[in-house]
């Protein structure tokens, strides 16, 4: 789906003029980001969208996604790449979820032990919470394409330099 008709979407299930006062633009522009682009006529205008993703192309920084979805209240994880070999274990992927679940369990058992938890407290679950979801959501992705070579690369790297995925 092209960004346009992501908005023209978002656009049909709120009141468009109350979009624009709150976003302090007119009309007519957020009309125009939910037309497509015609580089021919030199139609459409860049939209919010499409300018999000340009500065994430330009950067690659994954901040700017994972910022954006943590204000929609959600979590990003990126897809992992591919490359289906055989000759891989499952067990020692599966061996590093358990463990991360651990230490979430033993983040927030630390955390509760004294019947109040901290700000400092809460962010340490909220990371252990977060390192599972990341991998445990690249464990189903490898699962699902057969691919446990990068998985078992990453633990490796990731092993070697003592920090988790």
């Amino acid at each position: 789906m092209e960004s346009h008709e992501v908005i023209r979407n978002a656009l049909s299930k709120a009141h468009v003029k109350e979009v624009a006062e709150k976003m302090g633009v007119s009309l007519s522009l957020v009309y125009k980001w939910g037309e497509g682009a015609d580089p021919k006529s030199g139609s459409g205008t860049s939209n919010p969208l499409d300018r999000v993703h340009d500065l994430y192309e330009n950067t690659q920084d994954d901040h700017l996604i994972q910022w954006l979805c943590n204000k929609a209240d959600g979590y990003f994880v990126k897809n992992p790449p591919t490359n289906k070999k055989p000759g891989r274990e499952v067990m020692p992927a599966t061996q590093e979820i358990v463990q991360q679940f651990a230490d979430l369990l033993s983040a927030i058992s630390h955390a509760a032990s004294d019947n109040s938890i901290s700000v400092a407290e809460s962010g340490h679950i909220r990371h252990e919470w977060d390192e599972l979801k990341r991998l445990t959501e690249r464990f189903v992705k490898w699962c699902e394409v057969g691919d446990f070579v990068h998985l078992a690369d990453d633990l490796k790297v990731n092993r070697s330099s003592g920090s988790k995925l």
